[in-house]
Parts: structure tokens; sequence; C-alpha cells
């Protein structure tokens, strides 16, 4: 082709639609624990390609329902510190309600020993200041009976960790007005209908349409070992204005809103949690759930399971032929209106040769994977910010 002219070079525009919006995730950020569970952030941007270029856009313009996490869990190595305490002082008081302290110092676990705090930085930390009380005052002897006035919107789940040879139980207490908040009884219908209910039975349908709240949550528990399948029979959710609705539990964490009456839900555990968010009167889904026994395994045989409104729990003895380093965990969900609170009534930590010995008890919210720790043989009281608390026995 030497003899003959050569053409330019000419690029042409085959088409000049843009690309439809679409998220972007931008890793923004570190795990937020140098060990053990934290969060990572992510930053999450609506873009769209124009002849080429990457153009960001208003949020709103890309499809709300598909908008992913800002934040997901990560997990860089396993802890080898954690924040451990001395036991608390002496009321600061003789009669009436005084304060008791505690230090806190730092513990490499591997050789047991203090080491600087900076290595601890990072993890939860118990409460080192609390109240306490040395009795009333001779003036005070005939006061008013304190009924945790304070209280009345706390479901209770109280928690007793005692080594004695009974065998580990979940049961009603029978316990004076003085020793636990006072909670109004559950109505049979709120003015929300379904929302905030808790559901036990083993299949039924919940209706979420034409509820007066735009926001609903609703949770569905059955006992250890089996698991929860969901179907989605209609669905009126407008997506385009940004109404969905979220499936979460301990090992699922869906949300959707386009082709929800062909999806199927599968919690892979014993509870599920459904939130849905909308904003134009009457919209909704209509779910139908049954249980079933789990495909696999999700527990250890010495878990227990709480659904309120209030119980004991005793620390669960683990089997004779279980693995030391087995964690016994007692799990409580209540109706997601309400809270948890959990008050150590006893702690024994014992020496008889038969029962299990907890170094330490840890309590989660699951809501906020909060964790804190308490050590010895104090009682503690503790509040959750959900509907949802996980205890750990460590030894």
């Amino acid at each position: 082709c030497h003899p003959v002219p050569k053409p330019e070079s000419r690029m042409e525009i085959c088409d000049l639609s843009p690309c439809p919006p679409r998220w972007k995730v931008t890793p923004a950020g570190p795990c937020s624990s140098s060990c053990g569970l934290g969060l990572a952030v992510q930053l999450v941007t609506c873009v769209q390609i124009h002849q080429g270029k990457e153009m960001l856009l208003e949020e709103r313009l890309c499809p709300v329902a598909e908008k992913p996490l800002t934040s997901v869990p990560c997990v860089i190595r396993m802890c080898s510190y954690e924040w451990s305490f001395s036991e608390w002082t002496e009321c600061s008081t003789s009669c009436g309600n005084g304060i008791q302290t505690r230090q806190d110092f730092c513990l490499n676990l591997l050789t047991r020993r203090q080491v600087n705090p900076v290595f601890c930085r990072h993890f939860p930390k118990a409460i080192v200041v609390r109240g306490c009380s040395a009795g009333p005052c001779p003036e005070q002897a005939m006061g008013t009976e304190f009924r945790g006035a304070g209280l009345q919107t706390v479901t209770p789940a109280l928690l007793t960790t005692a080594t004695t040879a009974k065998e580990a139980r979940n049961k009603d207490l029978d316990l004076p007005p003085s020793a636990v908040p006072v909670v109004p009884e559950e109505q049979a219908e709120t003015s929300g209908g379904v929302c905030g209910k808790l559901f036990l039975n083993a299949t039924g349908v919940i209706n979420m349409t034409d509820v007066e709240s735009s926001d609903c949550t609703v949770a569905i528990g059955r006992p250890l070992g089996e698991e929860i399948t969901l179907h989605v029979l209609e669905s009126s959710l407008n997506c385009s204005a940004g109404e969905v609705v979220l499936f979460s539990g301990r090992m699922v964490w869906q949300t959707g809103c386009r082709n929800l009456p062909l999806s199927l839900i599968n919690s892979r555990t014993n509870t599920l949690i459904v939130k849905q968010r909308v904003l134009l009167p009457g919209n909704g889904v209509i779910l139908q759930y049954n249980s079933r026994t789990a495909t696999k395994k999700y527990y250890q045989d010495c878990d227990k399971q709480l659904f309120g409104p209030q119980g004991e729990i005793v620390n669960p003895v683990q089997l004779p032929d279980q693995r030391q380093e087995v964690v016994c965990r007692t799990f409580i969900n209540v109706a997601p209106r309400h809270r948890i609170a959990i008050r150590a009534l006893n702690i024994d930590l014992g020496n008889e040769s038969n029962q299990t010995h907890f170094n330490y008890i840890l309590v989660r919210d699951v809501s906020t994977m909060k964790t804190v720790v308490f050590h010895g043989k104090q009682q503690f009281f503790w509040q959750s910010t959900g509907s949802q608390a996980e205890i750990e026995f460590h030894e």
C-alpha cells in the first residue's frame, strides 16, 4: 500500500446516550479495630459514564434499594490483649447511695502481664465507676420503696450466674416489685398494628400494609435448632420513591424492593427481623413465614435462647464430652418496641469440680455490636439500645 495515499485516522461517536446511573464503592478507611471485629468505612457515590467520562450525580438518581453499605465488618487478626480490672472498692458511704471505683489495666493474654494501655485503646472497656447502696440511713429507714420508676420502658431479663448443681434453666421469676423494673403489660393490639411485635408461632402471615408509621419493624423467633423461611406474598412498595424492606439476622442481611414476590428469604438461624420503610400511605408488604429444622447447626449444645419478657439465666453447664474452648452463649430477643435490662443477682465462682467456672461475662448489644465485659463477683446492671442481646460465659 505504500504507493497509495493513506487516509487520516478518525473516530466516530457510535452512541450518544449516557449509561444509566450506578453506585460506585471506594475504600475510604482502614478497619476500626487492630484486632477482633471492627468496621471499615467505604465511600459510596452515585456516578454516571457520559462520553467516556465519569460524572458525579446526586444520590437520589441511583436506585436506593441497591445502595451498598457505607461500613462493612472487618477482622485483621484475633486480639492478643484485653482490658482487665481490679476489684471494686468499698462503697464510698456508710449508708445511703454512694459510688464504687476500680482500676483498669491492659493485659497481654499470652503472658498474663500488664502492658502499656495503648495496646488496648481500640477495645471496648467496661465501666470503672458505678453506683452502690450501703442501706438506708437512719432518717431514711421509713422512706418509700424503690420501684424502678425510671425504667418503665425496659423489658427486663435477669441474669444469675451461679455454680450450683442444678441444670441450666430459663424460667419465669416470682420477684417482689422492688426487684425488677415495672413494665406495662403488652397490649393485644397497638396503634401501629403489627409494628414492633415479636412473632413466636411456627408459621404465620404478617400484613405490613396500611401501617401508620413510615418505619415498621417486626421480629420472628423460634427455638434453637430451627430456621425461618419467608415468602413475600404481596408488595406495593414504590421503589422509585425510595421505599424498601430489610431482612436481617445473625447470618443474613438483605434489602430489596423490586421483584419481592419472587423472593425466598432463609434466615439460616432461629431469628429474623424485618424492617420496612414506606413513604406513601397504604404501601407495604405481606409476608408468610414458616419454620423448619435447620439444615446446618449454628449453635453450641450449651447455648440457650430467651424471648422474654422476663426470666432467670443460670450459667450454661458444659457437657463432659465438650471441648474446653467452647463458649456458652445465651441469646435474648424481645419485641422490637422493647429494650432489654440484665441484672446480675448473684455471681458465685465456686470450686466444685462438676461445674464450669467463668472468669468473665461478655454482654453484646447486637444492634450496635458494642460489647461490655464484666469481671469479678460483683453484681451489675446492663441495658440494651435495641431488642437483641447476647451473653457469653468465658472460662
